[in-house]
Parts: structure tokens; sequence; C-alpha cells
């Protein structure tokens, strides 16, 4: 019972700013759409990135395993922001993701230097809209958003983190090990997510009502 706890209890932990920030985004997207009373693409897009947003956000607080320095195991908490660069492309879902990791910024951050915030934060985050590119089949857009985030990682681990490692091993195996355990897991529950009919045929319908 304790293990089920333990997955939800950095919840508890979300602060008070991250949760400003969620709803002031998801008011203010609904907000518009209210004003603007004509069907608009724009405000109808604004409103589904602050919903993947804050779905991807609560996700990924539930974790099944946190590193001491960043990073987690989610029950694929990466999903709705790969989602949203599927339906409306990579451009938009890179800008998505970025706000999400700016949002991961706001409530955790861990910070080294500036060029490791840039590269652990928004650079990592936005490569998850990579997965807007693969149109015709999102199982494959998954796996590449999300070694697209393990590659910022990566190479921050390289050059930021190179001191955590064990004595005597290579930083790049050692941040390749981290990321790879990490991130790469991450990205294989997502794609097994992304394999079940049931998913597949919902997002295949709600594609169809946005286009």
């Amino acid at each position: 019972m304790s293990f089920f706890t333990n997955i939800f209890s950095d919840l508890s932990k979300v602060k008070i700013q991250s949760w400003a920030f969620i709803i002031a985004l998801i008011a203010t997207s609904f907000l518009l759409r209210k004003i603007i009373k004509k069907e608009n693409f724009s405000t109808k897009k604004l409103t589904h990135a602050s919903l993947c947003i804050a779905t991807s956000f609560i996700l990924s607080y539930i974790r099944f395993y946190h590193w001491p320095q960043g990073g987690s195991i989610t029950p694929g908490s990466m999903i709705p922001l790969m989602l949203f660069a599927y339906m409306y492309g990579s451009t938009e879902g890179i800008l998505a993701g970025m706000v999400y990791g700016i949002l991961q910024f706001i409530q955790d951050p861990f910070i080294v230097h500036w060029f490791q915030v840039l590269l652990d934060y928004p650079l990592a985050f936005g490569a998850i809209g990579l997965a807007g590119y693969f149109k015709k089949n999102f199982s494959i857009g998954v796996i590449i958003g999300g070694f697209g985030r393990m590659f910022f990682h990566f190479l921050s681990g390289i050059f930021f983190f190179a001191s955590y490692a064990p004595q005597g091993m290579n930083p790049i195996i050692y941040s390749l090990i981290v990321n790879g355990t990490l991130v790469g897991t991450e990205t294989g529950i997502c794609f097994v997510i992304s394999l079940i009919p049931q998913f597949k045929n919902a997002v295949l319908k709600i594609k169809s009502q946005i286009s």
C-alpha cells in the first residue's frame, strides 16, 4: 500500500506558483474563446495546448521513480504533449513543450549553469514536439519526441553532471545510462500506450474532429 502512496505523494509538493500558472493558462484560453464568439482555430488550439500542458504536468508528479538530480519515470506524462504536436503540428508542439519546460522549471528548478537550464527545460521538453513531424504514425512520433528530449538531457549530463558519475566512469557513458534509464523508460511507456487499440482509435477520432 505504501508503494502506491509514494507514487502519488509528489502531487502534494506542487507549488502554489505552479498551480497559479496552470490555472492562468487555462483560464486565459477559455476567456479568449468566450470573447471571440466565432469558432476560431487559434483560440481552440490555445485551449487544447493549455489542457495538454496541464495534463502532462499533473501526470509528471505521479512518479514511479524520481532521480535525485532531477528526472523521473511517470505513467506516460509526455503523451498529452505528443498528442498536441500530432494534432496541430511540430511547431505548435515544440512551443507547447517549451512552455511546459518553463512550468517544470518554476516547480522544480535544478540549476548548475544557465546553459544547463536551457538544455534541461525549454529545449529538452520542447523537443517532445518533434512527435508532430510524423502525421501518419503517432507511435513513431512518440519515439522521436522521446529521444529528442533525451538528446538534450544527455548533453546536459555530459557537460554539467559529470561530477556525479562514479569514479573512473566516462561522463558520456554515465549520462547515457542515466538518461537512457529515465527518459528511455518513460518513452517506452508512452510507446506502449500509443499501441493500445482503444487509445489509437480515440486519437484518430479526435484528430478527425479537429481536422
